[in-house]
């Protein structure tokens, strides 16, 4: 054990660009292979944790979680709070989980469990509490008391804590057959120890896995401070960026806070080594702080703060601001978390950064049309990025011209990330990422050699699309979803709608090599058969809707076309972030306004709120596929109290005014818990007081093209601007609708 003092310190985020430009040296340690909690996203009881008390012993609550505190800290701005009374025949325990990590498939990297402890009297061995680790599959390490024999853990000061967790200096000794795995690591627990019936506080923070040898040999290096930091006063918060620190060993960033001119600097966050830059919440606008940045390594080594200072200050903002403040922060996903060698964006981060879902990233390549129009990076950064992403799709393992929905952006090999069988094509993936290319194709429209070779090998992949292969058999009436090489198509989804999937009939049928019959939209995406509506029946659990066509009314609006009282708000995106459903339709409906009755009839349930959520209401609405959705739909049984901001926000061309509000009310109002590194989490959930941390690729480009479509149409006018587009709709059977689109 090693006691040291601590300053109040803090992190922040990288800056993606950099993060790029990096890749030359060698790789920083990956943080979520290292961190299991570092700070709780809301007060109260942070959600990630477990706390069980039996009387008569006590332990203090927040409802059944461990409290957070920002009475002291390592990592700003807060830590969990231990505070019990063990007593004889009683028990209490408290499990801090590492977020998560069951379902990322992350592998943890280290010998040694190391955390900060700060205890309001001397603990030891008689008064010590008890501490083991669970890993993924339910495998203890058997519980040891915090602090054995002669040794103390002194009163108030912050001590870090290091336990050996394997070899021959490991604290965990058992004769069990099963084997504990620190690699695997999911929750570190907290059990009562002796019953010396006193009252204790014990404040703990920075729960990482740390690798022995990191020490030693940080002890001989040098740690450089970050550089070039800037700050960009927003509304309601300041966005502070900076280069990253020139050492290979950096885990983290701390950035300080002065709000005295400079005279004094307090740490006020914490953020991971892969970003930097880091958002400090003022809630209000007019205020002016100035800011330093520090790097942090594995071993908790502390680098000199940044020379110079960066001064802004917040301002109000109209909601045309507003909007381009969200785009342009959801955008930063795809440009700095950018993976080195594919240019693709990861699935979700936190997660694998060598996960690259195909399908997000289509969306993502709208996104960088966006981000070229508005001069968020110029024209020649944006064709750069995209010959990356070119590049590397091209060297992507095809099937019959599709490519799986997960590739490797290491060598863009394929991932099975679900099952044995999943390691060949996904037609949906390969066409949001068509449909995103294919608008690119019109963008970059320039008469040069760069714009050119992108505009020839968007063409070659549209034209190496096998649609008609994915019928399964020359007489099918549907389009089927998977193929592997190995076991054909075995998982035998078939593509039938109300879902995202409308967007796969039209480039099907719009095809110039490999078209399918336009009479698939109809026995397909709308089909009427057996096997379409037992399908429907299937997912949807009801008869509504069954058949396609729906026609009932939901809080008074009018269904025409989906299964029940709508469907995940995803449905009213994917299909149609290129796709532009204004001013026509086919011979079931208008399915921008069709989208708009789904959005509406969403909202609508937010605000009747049958099951009585926190949260829920006119400005605060939008049920949709994410990481703690509970079903998605807006059904009482789909329903767990969750909201999805991509949900609301993508829906803005559809419903402008009651997207607005919502968008208004997630800054404002939940800001602090909502806004990161790179716009709006995935979700939200106020009844559990749950704040998720991620960003995901299938959520970050939807809110910036949606509302780019909302105001411009930018997206929507150069897909429809594919001269193959228009033919495939008349075949389909679409004509103009002359009721206004709203």
């Amino acid at each position: 054990m090693e006691c040291q003092r601590l300053q109040k310190l803090v992190f922040a985020v990288g800056f993606g660009a950099a993060v790029l430009a990096m890749s030359a040296r060698a790789a920083p340690p990956d943080y979520d292979l290292h961190v299991i909690y570092d700070n709780s996203p809301a007060s109260g009881g942070y959600f990630n944790t477990e706390a069980g008390v039996v009387a008569p012993s006590a332990f203090e609550r927040a409802g059944e979680r461990v409290p957070t505190t920002t009475e002291r800290f390592v990592s700003p701005p807060n830590a969990l709070k231990l505070h019990w009374t063990s007593a004889s025949g009683g028990a209490w325990h408290a499990t801090i989980k590492d977020p998560g990590r069951d379902w990322r498939k992350l592998k943890m990297q280290g010998d040694v469990l190391a955390f900060w402890c700060w205890s309001d009297s001397e603990i030891t061995a008689g008064n010590s509490p008890r501490i083991t680790v669970k890993d993924a599959n339910d495998n203890w390490a058997p519980p040891e008391t915090l602090v054995r024999g002669a040794d103390r853990l002194p009163a108030r000061q912050w001590v870090h804590v290091k336990l050996a967790m394997d070899g021959a200096q490991s604290i965990f000794r058992d004769t069990s057959d099963k084997t504990f795995k620190l690699e695997d690591a999911v929750a570190v627990i907290f059990t009562q120890g002796l019953d010396d019936g006193a009252e204790h506080t014990l404040y703990v923070d920075d729960f990482m896995v740390i690798e022995r040898r990191a020490e030693s040999s940080a002890a001989a290096k040098t740690l450089a401070a970050p550089t070039r930091v800037t700050a960009t006063g927003y509304e309601r918060h300041l966005d502070v960026a900076w280069q990253p620190s020139a050492s290979d060993d950096v885990l983290a960033y701390r950035v300080y806070r002065s709000e005295d001119g400079g005279k004094t600097f307090t740490a006020v966050g914490t953020q991971r080594n892969a970003w930097t830059r880091f958002m400090d919440w003022t809630g209000a606008p007019g205020k002016s702080a100035s800011y330093k940045v520090a790097a942090i390594d594995l071993a908790g080594r502390e680098s000199p703060l940044s020379e110079a200072s960066a001064v802004a200050t917040t301002r109000a903002m109209n909601d045309d601001e507003l909007l381009e403040m969200v785009q342009l922060a959801c955008f930063r996903y795809y440009w700095e978390a950018g993976h080195a060698n594919a240019g693709l964006a990861p699935e979700i981060l936190p997660g694998n950064q060598n996960l690259m879902a195909l399908g997000g990233n289509g969306f993502g390549v709208m996104a960088l049309l966006v981000a070229a129009e508005r001069q968020w990076v110029t024209r020649d950064q944006a064709t750069e990025r995209l010959q990356k992403i070119l590049r590397f799709l091209d060297g992507a393992p095809r099937f019959h011209g599709a490519w799986a929905h997960f590739l490797d952006g290491r060598n863009g090999q394929v991932i099975p990330y679900f099952g044995v069988y999943d390691n060949g094509a996904d037609l949906v993936e390969t066409a949001f990422m068509i449909q995103g290319l294919l608008a690119a194709r019109q963008y970059f429209d320039r008469d040069t050699p760069v714009e050119r070779a992108i505009r020839d090998t968007v063409t070659r992949f549209w034209r190496e699309v096998e649609w008609d292969w994915f019928r399964q058999e020359p007489n099918s009436d549907f389009l089927w979803w998977h193929w592997s090489p190995d076991h054909g198509f075995h998982i035998n989804h078939p593509l039938i709608g109300w879902n995202e999937s409308m967007i796969i009939y039209v480039l099907a049928i719009a095809s110039p090599t490999h078209a399918v019959p336009a009479s698939l939209y109809q026995t397909g995406w709308a089909g009427q058969s057996e096997l379409a509506v037992r399908y429907r029946r299937g997912w949807s659990r009801t008869t509504q809707g069954d058949r396609f066509v729906n026609g009932n009314a939901y809080y008074g609006i009018k269904l025409e076309v989906g299964e029940g009282p709508g469907a995940e708000l995803f449905f009213t995106h994917f299909s149609y972030m290129a796709f532009d459903p204004r001013g026509k339709r086919d011979a079931y409906t208008n399915y921008f306004k069709n989208n708009r009755a789904i959005a509406l009839i969403d909202r609508a349930y937010c605000m009747a709120n049958p099951r009585g959520y926190a949260g829920y209401g006119p400005d605060c609405w939008g049920r949709s596929a994410g990481v703690n959705n509970g079903g998605g739909r807006p059904e009482p049984r789909d329903d767990n109290g969750t909201i999805n901001v991509m949900a609301a926000l993508s829906s803005m061309p559809y419903t402008p005014e009651e997207s607005m509000a919502a968008l208004r009310h997630f800054y404002r109002d939940l800001g602090d818990r909502v806004w990161g590194t790179f716009g709006f989490h995935d979700g939200f959930n106020e009844t559990w007081n749950w704040f998720d941390e991620d960003y995901m690729a299938l959520n970050q480009a939807p809110i910036v093209v949606m509302i780019e479509n909302h105001r411009t149409g930018l997206i929507w006018k150069k897909f429809m601007a594919n001269p193959e587009i228009a033919p495939a709709l008349d075949r389909i059977g679409f004509r103009p609708d002359a009721e206004p689109a709203k």
